[in-house]
């Protein structure tokens, strides 16, 4: 092999350190970061449905485009141009929830519009001509989500069954073969082992700061599908529990609770009122049910993790709430203008000494016995607060209120996008999950003009990435989608490497011209 001439040693040993820091950080492999540029938002009032809002959002390789489920039909956006391409009124069969999409077939959940206790629907479009496939399906009551399975033969449907009018629908999930449109739905019943360990509601008896609760069943309300697609994993929100689903056999395994955080630890600070006049976290005796709202599964070291949105949820009827301080010394569960006098607790855990309070203020990763493999603490509150987008009047309430989930891999790494339904402007946290027992915090993507986010999806076109955020906003406005192109952004690291690369070169160079 020919050996270097001793006076080009230099330039080849300054190439050589070139070389490893391009080696080191290609387009991808180290890339730690991502950067976010919004390339369009849709303002869901110019569709001129009234009652048309921005709930769930999915993408549709096929034609292109974004559906958006708002209740009273889909809104199909350009994904290039962020147009709108054609309303689908649903009206005439019930209100929807939610839609989720795989290979040019749309599968849309729809609740009764007559009685939402009554059996819901899902329907299925094909995307390309934007027509009805097939006639509607029959589902359990209120159909709150829908997925499809990895590879797309089978649509799960989370059916919440919320209690309305003294009537309490069982929840449960509907499975539904897309070849042959058939269904069957599997309830949730006391007889799936680890029923127990579920926050459930005392119907008789009482004491002066619990009331005599109506019933309610464990109300399911988002699923995930592990990549081999023989477990889904549903979130039973009010219940602060996860329900295991064996696919293969299509019964539940098991359900697991989700146990309570600990607000008064090191890194779990919450600002537990919202009157005081001031913003700031400070750890406080109470604990927190973790009950996430969305929920995602993705691999790691070939074992699935479960990715969870903490958003904490009170029943619908909100009997099982109320402030810390109820004006009144016989019952109240803190004295009347304590710093935990305005928070929201659970009168069915708490009592004087020992206060839980509603949702982690936080996203969790599981793993699939539900055992807690990491925690954002108060991360997502502290920097709400340092972005300036923080709501203090939520501090009572749930805080920021980490609502939605998204996964999406980029170049080799696995990012989570936590949308946080509760602050002054949207905003959806990013974290990078590679591997769960390392979470590094990346960045928030705040979406100017946009107001809580409620369903965000990743997903690649080509070379590009891009995440979309469905936001439902609040007091009466339509709501908008807002379209987010991402980048990686090596490590600094590698530029560090190159720039020692280059400026041996340079330093060669220079002493070669003298």
């Amino acid at each position: 092999m020919p050996r270097l001439h001793p006076a080009l040693r230099p330039l080849g040993l300054a190439l050589a350190s070139l070389g490893t820091a391009l080696l080191l950080a290609p387009a991808s492999a180290s890339a730690q970061g991502l950067s976010a540029s919004r390339v369009w938002q849709y303002d869901h009032a110019n569709t001129g449905v009234a009652g048309q809002k921005a709930e769930i959002v999915a993408f549709d390789a096929v034609t292109d485009t974004l559906w958006v489920a708002g209740v009273k039909g889909v809104d199909v956006l350009s994904r290039s141009t962020g147009g709108l391409v054609q309303h689908i009124d649903v009206s005439g069969f019930g209100t929807i929830n939610s839609v989720a999409i795989h290979n040019g077939v749309a599968a849309f959940a729809i609740e009764n519009s007559v009685t939402r206790t009554s059996p819901g629907s899902v329907v299925f479009f094909d995307t390309a001509t934007r027509t009805q496939s097939g006639a509607a399906l029959t589902v359990g009551a209120l159909p709150d989500m829908l997925t499809f399975s990895p590879d797309g033969s089978r649509v799960l449907v989370a059916n919440e069954g919320t209690p309305t009018g003294g009537l309490d629908p069982v929840g449960g999930v509907s499975i539904i073969d897309v070849a042959s449109r058939t269904v069957n739905t599997v309830n949730l019943d006391p007889s799936i082992p680890g029923y127990g360990s579920l926050r459930q509601f005392p119907t008789s008896g009482s004491t002066p700061t619990r009331p005599k609760f109506s019933p309610m069943d464990p109300e399911p309300e988002s699923i995930a599908i592990d990549k081999s697609g023989t477990r889904a994993y549903v979130t039973l929100q009010e219940a602060n529990g996860l329900a295991v689903l064996n696919l293969q056999t299509q019964s539940f395994e098991k359900i697991v609770g989700l146990g309570l955080k600990d607000f008064s630890l090191p890194g779990n600070a919450i600002d537990p009122h919202d009157q005081e006049g001031r913003i700031e976290l400070r750890n406080a005796p109470v604990k927190g049910l973790y009950q996430p709202d969305g929920i995602a599964a993705y691999e790691s070291g070939g074992k699935t993790f479960l990715v969870m949105a903490n958003e904490g949820d009170a029943r619908e009827d909100e009997a099982d709430e109320r402030r810390g301080s109820a004006g009144n010394a016989s019952i109240e569960l803190v004295p009347e203008g304590s710093d935990l006098s305005r928070l929201i607790l659970s009168n069915v855990e708490s009592v004087r000494g020992d206060l839980v309070t509603f949702g982690g203020r936080s996203f969790s990763i599981r793993d699939t016995d539900g055992q807690l493999v990491y925690d954002s603490g108060d991360l997502l509150d502290r920097e709400a607060i340092a972005r300036g987008l923080y709501d203090d009047g939520r501090s009572d309430n749930k805080g920021v209120e980490p609502e939605g989930v998204a996964l999406l891999d980029i170049e080799g790494r696995t990012f989570a996008f936590i949308g946080l339904e509760r602050t002054t402007t949207a905003a959806t946290a990013v974290f990078d999950i590679t591997d769960p027992t390392q979470v590094s915090f990346i960045d928030f993507i705040v979406g100017q003009g946009d107001r809580a986010p409620e369903g965000l999806t990743g997903f690649k076109v080509g070379n590009d990435y891009y995440l979309a955020v469905a936001n439902e906003a609040i007091d009466g406005v339509a709501g908008t989608t807002s379209l987010f192109q991402l980048s990686p952004v090596p490590e600094p690291s590698t530029y560090a490497l190159m720039a020692g690369g280059l400026l041996a070169l340079g330093a060669f160079a220079r002493r070669r011209k003298a």
